[in-house]
């Protein structure tokens, strides 16, 4: 089969699509024939030697943190998918892999996937693989939004920040968005209230709000001013900047920095699902490249602007 794995770290040009052995599923897992992955922060800091904790030195490193395709097949003691059904997961983040998301096929343990949704195409549903987890656990479970209660997302525009304008909406938030001021139109349709131009917007002159949801990662104590008493904020836009933020804001009880790296397994997965299946939740879909031009998705991906994100599909026999 195809894979895409690194012989090395570096800029996008390390990606390599490899001849590889296709995978078999042992006990408790899966095999899935993939035909959509997106691109995700995480591969880039897998690919550019950021997170060399998680993936190690050793080479070929498999990339593709998400996938979304049908069961090819299944290992001893898997119960609840069969052959054909359409699946959306992720591989473990915390882990090494040789192969990945970005293949033809992918093995994955059985609690890491559910049932895609029924009515989203296979590019639909890996634009909410991990975005939509992500956002779920950041505002139910992280900061616990409640009906009423002032939001700002931050990067409001990419994938996690569109998945959580509309999951916001759909808990009874008060949406602010702060966002490129040409996404005003999207955002609003997605269910924000206000949209503010985060090149014009400074964070002194905002707020105050009880929840904000970062993912860009930096200036996270200025932000974190803004909260009203008893606010939360979450990030999970991680760098050393932001790390070394969350640290210090431990100190400020309830108004502490928040932050996760998610890591969703089949119930939470299924929560997405019938957040989709509700109408609560729509992918927003960037820009699409064949698995061939992975390089050209990871180099969009970096020059940033992106509204959703950066699907790869994985055609049969064309490469």
């Amino acid at each position: 089969m195809k894979s895409v794995q690194l012989m090395s770290f570096g800029t996008a040009e390390v990606l390599r699509i490899n001849d590889v052995d296709r995978p078999v599923p042992g006990a408790g897992e899966v095999l899935v024939s993939v035909e959509a992955s997106s691109v995700n922060g995480h591969d880039a800091m897998v690919r550019a030697g950021e997170l060399k904790m998680v993936s190690g030195r050793r080479f070929p490193i498999g990339v593709g943190l998400d996938f979304a395709g049908t069961v090819a097949g299944t290992g001893a003691g898997v119960a609840g998918f069969r052959v054909g059904d359409r699946v959306w997961g992720m591989v473990h983040p915390r882990r090494r892999h040789t192969t990945a998301g970005a293949a033809e096929y992918v093995v994955v343990r059985a609690d890491r996937i559910s049932i895609a949704p029924a009515d989203l195409s296979s590019v639909e549903a890996a634009a909410l693989v991990v975005t939509g987890p992500t956002a779920l656990i950041a505002l139910r479970d992280s900061v616990r939004l409640t009906s009423g209660e002032r939001v700002l997302v931050r990067g409001a525009a990419g994938g996690v920040g569109t998945a959580a304008v509309q999951l916001a909406h759909a808990m009874g938030g008060h949406v602010t968005a702060l966002a490129r001021d040409r996404h005003a139109g999207l955002l609003t349709d997605l269910g924000a209230d206000e949209v503010l131009d985060y090149g014009s917007t400074t964070s002194d002159r905002i707020g105050p709000f009880d929840v904000i949801v970062d993912t860009v990662g930096t200036e996270l104590h200025c932000y974190r001013s803004r909260l009203a008493k008893g606010g939360r904020m979450v990030t999970v836009g991680l760098s050393s900047s932001a790390l070394a933020a969350i640290a210090a804001s431990s100190v400020h009880g309830s108004r502490r920095i928040r932050a996760f790296s998610a890591n969703p397994k089949t119930p939470v997965l299924l929560d997405v699902a019938d957040l989709v299946t509700s109408g609560a939740l729509r992918p927003v879909v960037d820009s699409v490249y064949p698995l061939a031009d992975i390089a050209a998705a990871h180099e969009a991906f970096e020059r940033g602007g992106v509204v959703g994100k950066h699907v790869v599909t994985v055609p049969r026999g064309s490469l």
